[in-house]
């Protein structure tokens, strides 16, 4: 790859936005790359689980006292 190219495409990627779902799927392949390179037991399938039920719990910052 050129620099001209990667470039090209990097400008490209300034103008993309990306759904819930798709953000939701790099957050849980980050995770899941990060802890199973600590970790190789960890798999992408309990990354998954674990971050429904992350989703599913109400959002403590929003709570009020």
């Amino acid at each position: 790859m050129t620099p001209a190219e990667l470039d090209r495409l990097l400008e490209q990627s300034r103008s993309l936005s990306m759904t819930e779902q798709q953000q939701e799927e790099q957050r849980i392949s980050f995770a899941y790359g990060n802890t199973h390179f600590e970790n190789d037991r960890i798999t992408k399938e309990m990354v998954t689980k674990e971050a429904a039920s992350l989703r599913d719990q109400p959002d403590e910052r929003e709570a009020t006292d």
